[in-house]
C-alpha cells in the first residue's frame, strides 16, 4: 500500500534532506562561532532581553527565602531574647544574694569585735522575725534555753545596747528592746559621769531621760553608756547619744531628753545575747497592759 503523498503536495526537497542541511548548518555554525565568535554578540543580546523576564520569574523563590529567614530571625531573636532576661534575672538573684551574705559578714565580724572586747561569755544569735504588737517593740531570736539564753540576759549588737530578753522558748527567745514603751535603762553620760535613767516607749524610736534638774550638765552629741547599776546590762556599753534638749517650763530647769539609740534596732540581723548569770539578776518586771486594758481599768 502506498503512504507517500500525492504528487500535488511533493513541493521540495524531502524531510530527510532537510534534516540533513540544518544538521549540517549547526555543526557549522558551531564551529564558527568557536573559532570566530560572530554570535557573541547575539547571545549578549539576546541575555539582555530575556534578564528581566529572568529576575521576574525569580522573585516568588526570592520572596520565600526572605520570608523564611525574617521569621528564623524573630524566632531566634524571641530565644535569645527569653535567655537574656533568664541570664538577667539569675545575675541580678545572684547579686542580691552576695550583698546580703557580705551585709551578714559584716555583721558578724562587727560582732565578733565586740565580742572580744567583752569579758562576758555570749551566743550569737540570728533576728527570725520582730512581732506585730502595735504597742511593743519586740524580737523573736533563733537562740533558746538549749544554747545557754535566760529570761533577763541582756542583748546588744555591734554598736550598743538592744534590749533585754524577757521570754524563753527551748528554740528560740523573745527580746524586748530598749525603745519599749516598758523598757528603761540606767545610763550614765560618758563624758561627764552623771547618772541617770532612759525611758522608751517614744513613737519616734528614740529614748528619753525625763525629770533632769536644771544643773544637769547636758549636750547635744553626749554619749550615754549603760551605768551598770541595775545588774542586768554591764557597765560601759554605749546606749546612745542626745539627740535634743527640751526646756523645762519653769526657767532654769529641764524637762526632757531625747536619745538615740546607738544600736541598729530596726536593722541588725545578727545579735548577742549576753550569758550573764540569772541568779544575779533582779525579777522582771510584769508587762505593761495595753492601752486599751488600762483605759477599762481605769474606767472600772
Amino acid at each position: 500500500m502506498d503512504r507517500s503523498p500525492p504528487s500535488f503536495f511533493n513541493q521540495g526537497p524531502s524531510a530527510h534532506a532537510r534534516l540533513a542541511f540544518f544538521a549540517l548548518l549547526a555543526i557549522a555554525l558551531l564551529v564558527i562561532d568557536s573559532r570566530l565568535g560572530t554570535l557573541e554578540r547575539l547571545r549578549q543580546g539576546v541575555g539582555t532581553m530575556l534578564y528581566p523576564v529572568q529576575r521576574a520569574l525569580l522573585v516568588p523563590r526570592e520572596l520565600l527565602e526572605l520570608t523564611s529567614d525574617y521569621v528564623s530571625d524573630v524566632n531566634r531573636l524571641r530565644t535569645e531574647n527569653a535567655e537574656l532576661r533568664r541570664i538577667e534575672v539569675v545575675n541580678a538573684r545572684a547579686l542580691l544574694q552576695a550583698e546580703q551574705i557580705s551585709a551578714e559578714n559584716l555583721q558578724l565580724r562587727e560582732l565578733l569585735g565586740a565580742r572580744e572586747r567583752l569579758t562576758i561569755r555570749s551566743v550569737i544569735a540570728e533576728v527570725l522575725y520582730d512581732t506585730r504588737d502595735p504597742y511593743t517593740r519586740k524580737l523573736v531570736l533563733d537562740r533558746g534555753l538549749q544554747h545557754g539564753v535566760l529570761a533577763g540576759q541582756p542583748v546588744i549588737d555591734a554598736h550598743g545596747v538592744v534590749g533585754q530578753v524577757t521570754r524563753v522558748m527551748p528554740l528560740s527567745s523573745e527580746v524586748t528592746m530598749i525603745s519599749d514603751r516598758g523598757a528603761v535603762v540606767p545610763v550614765s553620760v560618758l563624758r561627764t559621769g552623771q547618772r541617770t535613767v532612759a525611758f522608751g516607749g517614744l513613737p519616734s524610736g528614740e529614748l528619753e531621760l525625763r525629770f533632769l534638774s536644771g544643773g544637769s550638765d547636758l549636750r547635744n552629741g553626749d554619749a550615754l553608756v549603760t551605768s551598770g547599776l541595775d545588774g542586768v546590762f554591764p557597765a560601759g556599753i554605749p546606749v546612745g547619744t542626745v539627740s535634743g534638749i527640751e526646756p523645762g517650763a519653769h526657767s532654769g530647769s529641764t524637762s526632757r531628753v531625747l536619745v538615740q539609740p546607738a544600736a541598729s534596732l530596726d536593722h541588725s540581723r545578727m545579735m548577742l545575747v549576753l550569758l550573764v548569770d540569772r541568779s544575779a539578776l533582779p525579777p522582771l518586771p510584769p508587762p505593761e497592759p495595753a492601752p486599751d486594758a488600762r483605759k477599762r481599768r481605769s474606767g472600772d
